[in-house]
């Protein structure tokens, strides 16, 4: 991996004593279209340490070292192909002061209430960006976590907040793109998202219909289990759609085969291109710009 510099005290010392310097990024960051003429997309994600997700490749406090983070992220960001970067406030703010996304699309991470493990997981407030948030700092576009899980009355409070998201989103005009799992919690508590083409079809239909508009609403989507599922599950929905990373494992094996799924399901005509996290930024080898630049090559 290239050794991107990043100089906490610098950052902190912005931060303690000009905060404004934050604003003041955000309102002369160049901006560009969210899609150019190929509508295609391959987004970085590092939002989430948020949710207390702290763990990659293996190990299970990797995304704690925000330094490590951050120049990782910085890393990606300047390799040809990448458009840009979903996170939470705080890694944005600090990417705007690292001035990292100049002429990148900006995502807002949502809602990140539901904290891995917790009890209350699957009533998922908004702790993070709010749309009128995405407006004030000329950010691009939101994204929001939508797990459904019949049983658990925590996810009619979340599918009700995430239809007013939807209505405010498309009232400003901004794209969100929502990633909907059908999920259920196993015998030892922790919750799974159910990848069969059954689950997946189901929760792209409740997704699609969220709000009064769909105008401004993209799916970030899984490849399911069997990838050849994924033509009948994409039919679901005209809405375009992003295929998300997930966790790939820690071997080159399993990340050879991450790559190899989303190559198939990329030639679908509502799939627009990649929203990947822990896969590009933790490869097993430890080669951010390879694994960045191998996924840039599937578009």
């Amino acid at each position: 991996m290239s050794t991107a510099h990043v100089d906490v005290a610098a950052l902190v010392h912005l931060r303690t004593r000009h905060p404004e310097a934050i604003a003041e990024a955000a309102a002369r960051r160049v901006r560009r279209p969210l899609v150019g003429a190929r509508e295609r997309l391959l987004i970085v994600a590092a939002d989430h340490p948020a949710r207390g997700a702290l763990g990659a490749g293996g190990r299970p406090f990797a995304m704690a070292d925000r330094a490590d983070l951050l120049r990782r992220l910085c890393v990606a960001l300047s390799r040809p192909g990448v458009d840009g970067v979903l996170a939470s406030a705080d890694v944005l703010d600090d990417l705007l002061l690292l001035g990292a996304l100049e002429g990148k699309v900006v995502l807002g991470s949502m809602n990140r209430g539901g904290l891995q493990g917790a009890r209350f997981e699957l009533d998922d407030r908004f702790t993070g960006h709010r749309p009128e948030d995405l407006t004030r700092r000329r950010f691009d576009a939101g994204k929001l976590l939508l797990r459904i899980d019949p049983s658990d009355p925590g996810s009619l409070t979340t599918l009700e907040s995430a239809a007013r998201a939807v209505d405010a989103m498309a009232e400003r005009r901004l794209p969100l793109f929502i990633e909907p799992f059908l999920s259920r919690r196993g015998p030892d508590g922790r919750l799974r998202n159910d990848l069969s083409a059954a689950a997946v079809t189901t929760s792209l239909a409740i997704a699609s219909g969220l709000g009064g508009s769909s105008a401004y609403t993209w799916l970030k989507v899984p490849v399911t289990e069997n990838p050849d599922d994924m033509a009948d599950v994409m039919a679901t929905t005209t809405l375009p759609a992003v295929l998300l990373g997930g966790e790939t494992g820690g071997s080159p094996q399993e990340q050879a085969a991450a790559y190899e799924k989303w190559r198939g399901a990329l030639q679908l005509p509502t799939v627009r291109g990649l929203v990947v996290g822990r896969t590009l930024l933790y490869p097993a080898d430890g080669d951010v710009a390879a694994a960045v630049d191998t996924a840039a090559g599937l578009l």
